[in-house]
């Protein structure tokens, strides 16, 4: 049965921040009492009555366990006085807060609500500061109290925190007239919280305001398809379907949008040359713009001739007792007289060899050089090949978690007006780089600063939107160099031999007499996953010289049989099943354990972690974790609800339950999401799928990704299907032509 307590809270124990759930002490009248639940926004020193049920926890034995709760006002002057001593009010300490309640009593509430000035005959205490301690007692009843109302919302501690901190008073008047407001103008409100606030709210299904907020949701919904612009018709199509209405007026409630410069209107000719009317975000629009600009402006032509550039390349070759071969030749001196060269290739035709030797002869002209790459796993093995320091993206543009701009979005420390100090920069995995991140990237290059980017143009296109690479390689504006020769020793490799012929469209042999490429011929779903976990925990790995966490499963889809969701339910089950002696929490019908292999799911610049070393010892803290970061879970705190993870960049991450959305299993991983990664094995089922999807270009992405053995479960004709299969789904960018306008 229930029990009620009233007292005042002494000490705050543990709070989770995103989901409310705290660990506090509360003081009684008979007693003190350890006491968890979900406490929205609770004070120390503040008084509370709470209903719960006494529970038993195996650890940290007696405590309550709150159900209900509500904040009420200390009845007496010895109460009042802890409430202000605890801290609760910025600038009140234990000895000032003992004066202000020895001469207001159990009045000093009323006095500071409705008589602040009072406060000012107390020495110690100015007419301003006798302000500010009534305007924070009226703040924090007024953020309680608005955090309590948008409870009833299913909105999150630290989201509506957010949502008070931006608008304050207005936001009763926001909700009640446009929640809509919400998904335009706060990061992580998106268009269906705010429809579930509306329709709560009482919001017509026809409102304007919803139908503003459906475009905009659908415009960022193609962003995450890959998509800069949708075609006009299209998108009248999508709003209709997600917001359920007939209305014939949605192109005025565009335009609308266009004049408040919320999205941009063009048109463009289709592909019979009819005109169409297409529509952009607003920032998509000036990502490709500024992209298209700053690429023509770095794009210079240097003094040095062939010849005196030949002589200096001769002088590395010979040094480091390598031989170029022409392309690779090409590539090095287009490098040293151009400001922008893009370089492009496939496995083992000379790509780090090139690489190499363009850093090494940019050295013996002092010049300053950085790398860079878009992922962790990318960027280390950068290092690994060259020798030298490489950093993400995000780091060397040294991204701040802390900072927002006036579009609540996070901040690059260096940009236009604190560019990078380099004279050369070298990106490789180009093909992942979408507009935005480009963008970011060019924002901080000043012109004069060689720009190198290296990719392989064959591969799947960046998961954000944008099809950089190969649209600045379309637009026939830039020095392009096409490595093909395979070398000798990457010959001998058939995963390389095999990802050349799939992308030129040959068939492979399959025969099994391969020392790194295997197939298994199976037609079932059951046998296939069956296979995959016996070869797993089987002689896979010893074959290879790795642990069977190294191999990783590579798979077409999310979703269906042999989809990533299932795989990794099985072949959790396999590797790392259910044990006394590992902790684990459940997440959304799905079960996170110690030791299990996970992967980020999305950007969290906020993000903080830790690099340790011998006995725990910090030896370097920073922000960020990104999409497609992959680790170990090491622990699991069920009674602070907290999960730590270790990265392979040796970053151990500390994630609450709340943040457990951001994380997914990785034993298996849609090839899509492989994207920049090198794994020692791979492990591919190919059975079925769309046509769309299973295609030649994912076929080879997949392939590629592998160092050591590629094995493919499934069947030859799968396999076959895909090679011949061109069909790839085009993106709506302007880049290309954005690019050729610059030059006009």
């Amino acid at each position: 049965m229930a029990e009620i307590f009233e007292g005042f809270v002494e000490r705050i124990v543990y709070r989770n921040d995103e989901n409310g759930y705290t660990v506090l002490n509360l003081v009684t009248e008979d007693d003190e009492m350890a006491c968890v639940g979900n406490l929205t926004y609770i004070s120390e020193g503040e008084y509370i009555k709470a209903k719960g049920d006494i529970i038993t926890h195996q650890l940290y034995g007696e405590q309550l366990k709150i159900t209900e709760y509500e904040v009420i006002v200390p009845k007496d002057s010895v109460a009042m006085e802890r409430y202000l001593a605890s801290g609760a009010i910025k600038g009140i300490k234990e000895s000032l807060a003992h004066k202000i309640v020895s001469k207001f009593k159990d009045n000093t509430f009323y006095v500071i609500e409705n008589e602040p000035e009072r406060l000012a005959e107390i020495k110690g205490i100015s007419e301003k500061k006798a302000r500010d301690i009534a305007v924070q007692f009226e703040e924090k009843r007024e953020m309680r109290n608005a955090m309590i109302f948008l409870q009833q919302y299913n909105i999150s501690n630290t989201l509506a925190l957010k949502i008070y901190s931006k608008y304050g008073y207005k936001m009763y008047d926001i909700i009640k007239e446009n929640p809509y407001k919400l998904a335009e103008d706060i990061t992580g409100v998106g268009f269906k919280i705010a429809d579930d606030i509306a329709i709560k709210a009482g919001i017509n299904y026809d409102s304007e305001y919803r139908i503003r907020a459906g475009v905009l949701y659908e415009l960022n919904m193609e962003a995450g398809n890959g998509n800069v612009f949708v075609y006009e018709e299209e998108l009248f199509k999508k709003v209709l379907s997600l917001l359920e209405i007939s209305v014939d007026n949605i192109s005025m409630h565009i335009d609308n949008l266009a004049i408040e410069r919320k999205v941009i209107l063009k048109e463009i000719a289709d592909e019979e040359g009819n005109a169409k009317r297409i529509v952009y975000s607003c920032p998509l629009y000036y990502a490709e713009l500024n992209v298209a600009r700053m690429l023509h402006d770095l794009n210079i032509i240097y003094k040095d001739t062939e010849g005196e550039v030949s002589k200096k390349v001769k002088k590395i070759t010979d040094r480091l007792d390598i031989e170029l071969d022409e392309q690779q030749y090409i590539a090095v001196v287009e490098s040293v007289r151009n400001g922008i060269t893009i370089i492009t290739g496939g496995p083992g035709t000379g790509k780090t060899t090139t690489i190499n030797t363009i850093i090494k002869l940019f050295d013996s002209e002092n010049l300053n050089v950085l790398l860079a790459a878009p992922t962790g796993r990318a960027a280390k093995r950068m290092s690994e090949t060259t020798g030298r320091k490489a950093q993400t993206i995000h780091r060397l543009l040294e991204i701040s978690g802390s900072v927002m701009d006036e579009d609540d979005r996070f901040c690059f420390g260096r940009n236009e007006e604190n560019p990078l100090e380099a004279d050369v920069i070298i990106v490789d995995e180009m093909s992942m780089v979408d507009i935005n991140l480009m963008n970011f990237l060019l924002k901080a290059i000043t012109i004069g600063t060689r720009l190198i980017l290296v990719g392989d143009v064959n591969q799947l296109p960046s998961v954000g939107p944008g099809n950089v690479l190969k649209d600045i390689i379309a637009s026939n504006k830039f020095n392009v160099v096409k490595l093909n020769k395979i070398f000798r020793q990457a010959s001998e490799s058939d995963i390389i031999v095999n990802a050349h012929k799939i992308n030129n469209g040959e068939s492979i042999n399959l025969d099994n007499k391969s020392k790194d490429f295997f197939m298994a011929q199976l037609t079932g779903t059951s046998e296939i996953t069956s296979y995959i976990s016996k070869i797993i925990k089987g002689g896979l790995a010893e074959y290879i010289k790795a642990k069977p966490y190294d191999i990783q499963v590579l798979a077409p889809m999310r979703k269906g049989e042999l989809g990533v969701e299932k795989l990794n339910i099985i072949l959790q089950e396999a590797l790392n099943p259910p044990s006394r002696s590992k902790n684990e929490k459940e997440v959304k019908g799905f079960i996170f354990r110690e030791n299990d292999k996970v992967m980020q799911i999305k950007n969290n610049y906020q993000m903080e972690w830790e690099i340790r070393g011998k006995n725990g010892i910090v030896i370097e803290k920073g922000q960020g974790i990104f999409n497609g970061d992959m680790g170990i879970i090491t622990s699991i705190n069920t009674f602070a609800q907290i999960v730590e993870v270790l990265f392979d960049d040796n970053k151990t991450v500390t994630y609450t339950y709340a943040q457990l959305e951001e994380l997914e299993h990785a034993y298996a991983v849609t090839i899509h999401k492989s994207q920049g990664s090198e794994y020692p094995a791979v492990i591919l089922p190919l059975l079925m799928g769309p046509k769309t999807l299973m295609n030649r270009n994912l076929l080879y992405t997949a392939v590629t990704r592998a160092k050591k053995c590629v094995t493919i479960v499934g069947t030859r004709n799968m396999v076959q299907l895909m090679i011949d299969n061109i069909s790839e789904q085009r993106r709506n960018t302007t880049l290309t032509q954005r690019i050729v306008e610059c030059t006009l």
